[in-house]
């Protein structure tokens, strides 16, 4: 199945006069995710606006997860969506990455609400089931970061058992820092670049709408559980001419895919 993370960034009026306004990036990543054919996948700074016109403009899809900030619509999502005649799912729940893990608040040092977003899959094709989590970490706050990832896998322990498990998203840090390794280095998830058969990744995953961006740093991750295979890893960096504007990006980050197998 394929399977990505993407952080489409938030709708936001001060991209809309440098040319990146939601209006025009919505119909490329719409594309974007059709053409390469997510089968599920996670994304980040999703506001309420977003996920509809998303929904509606891929009536294949449907969603699970809630906003941040009230735990209803009010912030960003991190939303997980996925093909409807391809999985069932089970069971879908939401944790804030902070000390009190059941209402919107703060964590730690960090600068915003963070939420954590996850359900447990039948997928329809094999009878697997399985499970995906999908979160945004913060972006200020180091001990937040650190202490996020360690409640994730507890969570993960807590949650999946020695069911397949995904945890994707904007982690924030790249794979050299301290956070990154306590996920990657935990004996419980690998990330999907490290054991990927074929790798397509000539770029970081965050570019600030600079096609000319070039950095190997990789702040949005996949990580899966020993019982998938990865079959292939990319970083897309799809660009688009708008009409009678230069060259394009929809969206601050570039999605990661991967294709796995059970």
């Amino acid at each position: 199945m394929t399977v990505a993370t993407y952080n489409i960034r938030l709708y936001n009026a001060g991209d809309i006069k440098n040319g990146n306004g939601w209006d025009v990036r919505c119909p490329v990543i719409v594309d974007l995710i059709r053409f390469h054919d997510f089968d599920i996948w996670g994304g980040q700074e999703v506001v309420h606006n977003q996920l509809t016109d998303l929904l509606k403009a891929m009536p294949e899809y449907r969603h699970t997860g809630v906003a941040r900030d009230d735990g209803k619509t009010r912030g960003e999502y991190s939303p997980i969506f996925y093909k409807q005649d391809r999985f069932d799912l089970l069971k879908s729940g939401n944790f804030w990455l902070s000390e009190q893990t059941d209402t919107p608040n703060k964590g730690w040092d960090a600068a915003c609400i963070r939420i954590c977003s996850w359900g447990q899959f039948k997928d329809k094709e094999t009878g697997k089931v399985f499970w995906m989590l999908n979160l945004h970490m913060d972006h200020v706050g180091v001990v937040a970061r650190a202490e996020s990832a360690k409640l994730v896998l507890a969570k993960v322990r807590e949650m999946c058992g020695n069911e397949p498990a995904i945890l994707m998203g904007d982690f924030n840090v790249d794979q050299r820092n301290e956070s990154y390794k306590l996920i990657a280095e935990s004996g419980l998830l690998r990330d999907a670049y490290d054991i990927a058969a074929v790798r397509y990744a000539y770029n970081g995953t965050f570019n600030g709408f600079n096609p000319q961006r070039n950095s190997d740093s990789r702040i949005d991750h996949i990580f899966v559980t020993k019982d998938f295979k990865v079959e292939r890893y990319g970083i897309l960096t799809d660009t688009y001419f708008p009409k009678g504007g230069p060259l394009r990006l929809p969206s601050d980050h570039y999605p990661v895919k991967v294709v796995v197998c059970f």
